[in-house]
């Protein structure tokens, strides 16, 4: 068993990867080990108290203390533009179960831009602070109240005016994906702009952690001396390298192959055994496809799935040279 090292002292948390990192995929990513938490895919608010049946399909975790199978803490995460109704839910999310609440002002998807929801409120530090204030003060003071964003909408300007909106209103900390909207996830990523964030937040006591472009051991330790800050925030790194987090923590070996597509296997079982077999040869392709960033082999199993409609013949497809992972860093 591998354990989990003192070094390099920071801590690691999941990013929630819209689309993406739901449920399953956060069961088979923490269990490889080194993640600290995981936030949640968001949960859009509008102008009503939404049910609890709402907040358990998002995160099916609260029924286990909000942590998933391995024992890693999941975070619930809101977005919305309402101070009141963004308030009521936060509280819900606390009363369910969830360790706090982190609020998004970092999504980059035009249809969510459109309806004044994610980063498009970076151009608007007054709703920043009033959002992120209500919500302070509907969640138990020992809950924190965290927040993702950018470096900005179309520009940097208003970096700092937003850092200060969300310090003001009592955020417990600031997650920091280092591009603008307009920047996407286009390379590269401006780690020493988060450097700014983290200076302003020391004052307050308040941690910040750093986010993108983190793919390799070596980006990590670049990502930490560019920005200044010890935590740091993986996303589509996690999911190109699926023990990537024990790499970092645990000085873990990268997984071969066989090991990476032995987990993609296991999703495919996973979502067969919950029902969902309509949806489970695209969400084969789409991890594949992050996966070609560290496995030649995986560009070459996408060729030869990328046609394949069903799932008895995606399995079919992929029941060959597949050795069991790793064992888990804890």
């Amino acid at each position: 068993m591998t354990t989990r090292s003192s070094e390099p002292g920071g801590r690691l948390l999941l990013a929630p990867m819209e689309g993406v990192m739901d449920a399953t995929m956060r069961d088979l990513i923490t269990r490889n080990g080194g993640f600290d938490l995981c936030v949640t895919e968001f949960l859009r608010v509008v102008d009503e108290l939404l049910p609890p049946r709402v907040f358990h399909r998002l995160c099916p975790e609260l029924h286990a203390g909000a942590r998933t199978p391995a024992g890693t803490p999941v975070r619930l995460q809101l977005l919305g533009n309402n101070p009141e109704t963004m308030a009521v839910n936060a509280a819900r999310a606390v009363e369910l179960g969830s360790p706090g609440v982190d609020i998004n002002f970092g999504c980059p998807a035009r249809t969510v831009n459109k309806s004044r929801g994610g980063a498009i409120l970076l151009t608007e530090p007054e709703t920043l602070y009033r959002v992120v204030s209500a919500v302070r003060a509907a969640v138990p003071a020992a809950q924190p109240v965290t927040a993702k964003m950018r470096l900005g909408f179309e520009d940097r300007a208003r970096l700092l005016d937003n850092t200060w909106a969300l310090l003001d209103a009592g955020a417990a900390e600031i997650v920091v994906h280092a591009r603008t909207k307009v920047d996407g996830y286009r390379p590269p990523a401006y780690w020493d702009e988060i450097a700014r964030v983290a200076e302003v937040a020391r004052k307050r006591g308040v941690p910040v952690v750093a986010n993108g472009e983190v793919w390799s051991r070596a980006d990590y330790d670049r990502c930490r001396a560019a920005s200044g800050v010890t935590d740091v925030m993986l996303g589509r790194g996690a999911l190109a390298l699926p023990n990537l987090a024990a790499v970092i923590a645990c000085g873990q070996p990268p997984w071969t192959w066989e090991q990476a597509l032995a987990a993609v296997m296991q999703l495919g079982a996973t979502d067969i055994a919950a029902g969902r077999e309509r949806y489970m040869p695209s969400r084969i392709k789409q991890w594949l496809k992050y996966l070609e960033r560290a496995y030649p082999e995986a560009r070459i199993c996408f060729e030869q799935v990328k046609r394949v409609r069903t799932a008895a013949e995606m399995q079919a497809a992929l029941r060959k040279g597949v050795s069991p992972p790793m064992a888990a860093c804890l």
